[in-house]
């Protein structure tokens, strides 16, 4: 099985999300699946199909989860030695040249990714085309829009 690069965070995300569903949810669907079943008949009990779906819905993701953590490959960047090169789990700030705006994103995996946060996928063309440069350095990042210039302004390990 191929290992996937996670942060401690994203891991940590993981695990609290495997555990609200073993400890809370999985419990409350169990209680509703009884609950439903007190009422009679299943065949037309809409309380029960419901609850079983939720059911099938929780544990289907409570496989993937255990599934991905088996799988992933957990990296702590805080203990890697900082060399100045943008690195799977750095956060690099990054400078357009072309607009004259600075951005800040962490390269993340997968699963981790959130723009919102400005957490980048290792898989997305600008985080492909950072990894492996220096702070200094000008990147160029082939994107639908075209071509655009970044500088790294700098690497941090946070």
């Amino acid at each position: 099985m191929n290992k996937v690069p996670m942060t401690v965070g994203g891991a940590e995300a993981l695990k609290q999300e495997l555990h609200e569903l073993k400890t809370v949810t999985r419990p409350k669907i169990v209680e509703a699946i009884a609950e439903a079943r007190a009422h009679g008949d299943l065949k037309e009990n809409a309380e029960y199909h419901a609850a079983r779906e939720q059911q099938s819905f929780a544990e289907g993701r409570i496989a993937e989860i255990e599934g991905k953590l088996a799988g992933a490959y957990v990296i702590d960047i805080t203990k890697v030695e900082p060399t100045g090169k943008v690195i799977f789990g750095t956060t690099v700030k990054i400078y357009n040249t072309d607009t004259d705006e600075e951005v800040t994103y962490q390269i993340v995996g997968d699963d981790e990714a959130d723009i919102k946060e400005n957490k980048i996928s290792v898989n997305t063309p600008i985080a492909r085309a950072l990894i492996g440069k220096e702070e200094g350095v000008e990147v160029n990042v082939q994107t639908p829009a075209g071509l655009v210039i970044y500088e790294i302004v700098t690497v941090e390990h946070l």
